[in-house]
């Protein structure tokens, strides 16, 4: 698949852009700040319907928008894939309301005398009103960035973000498990609130249990098996990006089931069984103690866990051979090639590594590739590539 148009209104830096992009390389260079990585990141969140920089859409409003009378930021995509075309569009609008929030709305807060700001979401899939969990996976993308360090030394909570969005991007029963599994689990972290003040009766738990193992466990199936996936692939693609003598594996950290068999009903069980031992002590600390939110990824090279011994290098080598590995994983589930966007990342990676990276996306079908210098290119690569330069928001073909 690649992107064959994209439009931004009111975009971060963007007021107005009307962009063509062709498939296979392309090249776009320019300065720091001056819209390199908004340009990604509208195209990332077209195709997962949310920032992959923040939570809080409000950021993603043009300024001088926002101070219009109906500020409405708008990004809009058509992209080839194999079997058709699809375009894409999502708005976000600021609106004045009351404190209570409505369903695809984000809360600004505000001073208590005055109305919260909200921003609301409206996403159309070829011209027709969708909710969220029927784009995700219409289009797929894989980008890569300096921040991709931090799945190997950053909190789970990250590593169980990674899982998720390329899980939600290929299998649109894991979105909804997902959605429906945070649900449950905040409800029931209240109702254990609840006995832990005495406030309710053990037995209300029962049903609260029963929705989480089933939409939980599926969770847990399905991130075995992409982390298994991974592992096919992720080892021969790091030999080739290191000296050819390191040993990577990727171990998946799940909170229960941890020696059991990966079948759904051997993980419902053993979820079963975790909470039923834990329920006093859950009910102690008023919190669910067991489930994939608790899961954790360790990355192993040697055996040795590269969070704690691995060096600045082996950590990033780590992660680029992760983002190849999901990019190949995606292409062969899908049987589209996804769209990879590069956020700058050469100026991280010394030549050898940058040259294999450069190698191993060639064969995809739309590469966007952001750089502030082109020094970094090879010039016969950068013969392959059709090149744009950005400044302040203004995107021209070179």
């Amino acid at each position: 698949m690649f992107l064959r148009h994209l439009s931004l209104t009111n975009f971060r830096n963007y007021r107005h852009l009307e962009l063509e992009l062709p498939p296979h390389l392309v090249v776009i260079q320019g300065d720091n700040a001056q819209g390199k990585t908004n340009l990604l990141e509208a195209i990332h969140m077209l195709a997962t319907t949310k920032s992959h920089r923040t939570p809080n859409d409000r950021e993603l409003i043009h300024q001088l928008a926002a101070a219009e009378n109906q500020p409405v930021t708008r990004l809009v995509s058509e992209v080839q894939r194999a079997r058709d075309l699809i375009k894409v569009e999502i708005a976000l609008r600021l609106e004045r309301a009351e404190l209570s929030t409505a369903a695809g709305t984000t809360a600004i807060p505000s001073s208590a005398s005055t109305p919260s700001i909200l921003v609301r979401k409206r996403i159309r899939v070829n011209g027709i009103v969708r909710r969220a969990i029927d784009l995700v996976g219409q289009i797929n993308v894989v980008i890569f960035s300096a921040q991709d360090i931090d799945l190997i030394t950053g909190i789970p909570a990250l590593c169980r973000r990674y899982l998720d969005l390329v899980n939600s991007q290929i299998d649109s029963r894991y979105l909804r498990s997902l959605q429906r599994y945070h649900r449950v689990l905040l409800q029931r972290n209240h109702l254990l609130h609840l006995l832990q003040e005495r406030q309710a009766q053990p037995e209300q738990l029962e049903f609260w249990d029963k929705e989480l193992v089933e939409n939980g466990s599926y969770l847990i199936m399905q991130r075995y098996h992409l982390v298994a996936a991974l592992n096919e692939l992720a080892p021969e693609i790091h030999r080739e990006l290191s000296t050819g003598t390191e040993r990577l594996k990727i171990v998946y950290l799940p909170s229960v089931n941890k020696e059991g068999e990966w079948q759904l009903g051997e993980i419902e069980l053993k979820f079963r069984q975790a909470l039923h031992q834990a329920r006093g002590k859950e009910i102690s600390q008023g919190m669910t103690l067991f489930g994939p939110h608790r899961d954790n990824l360790r990355f192993q090279v040697n055996e040795a866990d590269m969070s704690a011994y691995g060096s600045r290098g082996q950590q990033r080598t780590i992660a680029l051979s992760l983002k190849l590995a999901e990019a190949k994983h995606i292409h062969t589930v899908v049987g589209d090639p996804p769209i990879l966007l590069l956020d700058d990342v050469l100026s991280e990676l010394d030549q050898r590594r940058r040259q294999h990276l450069l190698e191993a996306v060639i064969p995809f079908q739309q590469v966007l590739i952001t750089t502030t210098d082109l020094d970094r290119f090879e010039p016969s690569f950068l013969a392959q590539t059709t090149r744009f330069r950005v400044s302040q928001g203004n995107i021209e073909k070179v």
